[in-house]
């Protein structure tokens, strides 16, 4: 763990947009931050290479987190994949190089700050026991129960991704936050992340930017034979908030 941090940008599902992940890092506080913590479902999208790449230039000020995303890239690179539902998965594994594939394969699914002001902090993708469980910001408080269920109490507050909406909920005497996505946000379209710090402050942002040239960007550059589409659904966010809530209910045993 490490301790001594004032700030940590946040930043979760990527999927591999490098427009939304450069206009995020560009951002003052981004770039001000002590800590990155990159925090699950990276590379699993159209620009999977270039994405990684300007991850790995953040050095040692980045914590990596693995999702479900990142994990299904690695098992269909090694033939070990299941059933995935998204398309692109299968095609952006095949882009990755041997190094990237070796990068997401030895992430953690979990990793701790001690944050100035905020307190002890666990960083994970989905939740801390599941990297494809889901929780969402109206979940039962018996859910919440059931996932906080084991977790050092001296962890005061949680940050999870997985579900791409944002949200900040106070639950069993802790904090839990999602930052929601940078790159298939739902709800509205922008790139979303949040701030940890200074002081005992937690904020959700979101970072506007030009969604028209960053479809332009990824249908010119991907490969992908469906970026056009891709981006016109996902990097536009044509699901809506209620609509993506609906779709999770079921997982969160509603």
């Amino acid at each position: 763990m490490t301790s001594n941090v004032r700030t940590v940008a946040v930043i979760s599902d990527i999927h591999g947009v490098l427009p939304a992940l450069e206009a995020v890092l560009a951002e003052p506080d981004v770039r001000g931050a002590d800590r990155v913590v990159l925090a699950g479902d990276l590379a699993a999208g159209p620009m999977p290479v270039p994405t990684l790449d300007l991850l790995a230039s953040l050095g040692e000020r980045a914590l990596w987190v693995r999702g479900n995303g990142d994990r299904e890239l690695v098992e269909l690179r090694r033939g070990a994949g299941g059933a995935v539902p998204d398309p692109v998965a299968p095609w952006a594994a095949a882009q990755l190089r041997e190094d990237q594939v070796a990068l997401l394969a030895a992430l953690p699914t979990g990793v701790e700050l001690e944050v100035d002001g905020v307190g002890r902090v666990l960083f994970c993708h989905a939740t801390a026991r599941d990297d494809e469980e889901v929780v969402l910001v109206d979940s039962r408080p018996a859910r919440w129960a059931e996932v906080l269920d084991g977790l050092d109490p001296g962890i005061g507050t949680v940050v999870c991704g997985h579900t791409h909406m944002p949200f900040a909920r106070l639950t069993h005497g802790r904090l839990v936050v999602n930052p929601g996505s940078v790159g298939m946000p739902y709800g509205r379209p922008g790139a979303h992340w949040a701030l940890l710090g200074p002081g005992d402050t937690v904020q959700l942002r979101r970072t506007r930017y030009d969604v028209d040239a960053a479809a332009a960007t990824i249908t010119a550059r991907s490969g992908y034979p469906q970026a056009a589409a891709w981006a016109r659904e996902y990097v536009r966010a044509t699901a809506t908030a209620e609509e993506a809530l609906d779709a999770f209910g079921p997982r969160d045993g509603r």
